[in-house]
This record gives structure tokens, sequence and C-alpha cells, in this order.
């Protein structure tokens, strides 16, 4: 798939001591729109939007955008996950820290889980400045 300018490659790189320690991609694309949405926010002047969530756009194995962002907390985020998709994102917490998060529900495939395992760092390492990861699912409060 070719990449456009609405694309990041993320940087996720592992190394095989086999091969002499050449790294490797994981191959997951992270759309711009996952960077700009996070800057939102992280915009201490931006009250609407504290929390964000990303996955695979429909139909992809590699491309991750954004798919909800809102305010109320990690409260709020936590209620808007998806149901059977992997989910990355991060908010604002109450005490003013930004977190990360990665989540992959119970329902979902083996192999989906598996290749969001693998695309977790690439995805997180767009969310700059972020400090930390919490354990996100459905029901998630402070």
């Amino acid at each position: 798939m070719p990449i456009d300018s609405n694309t990041m490659l993320a940087g996720t790189l592992q190394t095989d001591p086999r091969s002499g320690g050449l790294k490797r991609s994981s191959g997951v694309n992270v759309h711009a729109i996952v960077a700009e949405t996070w800057a939102e926010v992280r915009d201490d002047g931006n009250t609407q939007v504290d929390w964000m969530i990303a996955s695979y756009e429909s139909g992809s194995k590699s491309d991750i955008t954004v798919v909800a962002k809102g305010n109320g907390g990690a409260s709020a985020c936590a209620d808007a996950l998806p149901e059977l998709e992997p989910a990355f994102g991060g908010c604002r917490m109450s005490n003013g820290r930004f977190t990360g998060f990665y989540y992959c529900p119970e329902a979902c495939s083996a192999m989906k889980k598996g290749r969001a395992s693998m695309h977790k760092n690439g995805v997180l390492n767009v969310l700059e400045g972020r400090d930390g990861e919490i354990k996100m699912a459905p029901g998630f409060s402070e």
C-alpha cells in the first residue's frame, strides 16, 4: 500500500540477534489524524477533547485512524471502547497527566490480538508527551 502525506510509519522496530542486529518495522501505518487528535487532547485551551481512541481503519490490517474522541475523562473514554476491535489511545487524567493505553477485548479473535500487540508500541509512540500507560477497559474510572 502506498504511503501518502496523511500517514506516518510508526517506529516500532524489532531486532533479531540471528540477523546480526538488523532492524525491521512492525508494518503499522498510523494516519496523521492520530497525532493531530492527540495534540487536541494535550491542548490546555481545548475543553472539548480530553481523550481519544484509535483503531484499525475498516477492512485494514495495518492502517490506524481515530475512531472516537471526546471529553469526560477516562471513564467516558472507557465507555466508548469498541466491543470487537483492538484499540489504542490516550487521555488526560484528573491530575493533569497524559496517559496512553492499549485495549483488546476478550471477544477479539486471536489473529487480531496478536497483530495489535505487535503494533502497540508503534501506535503509542505517536502519542508524544504521554506519561505512562493505564490498563483501560469498559467500566474504568480513575
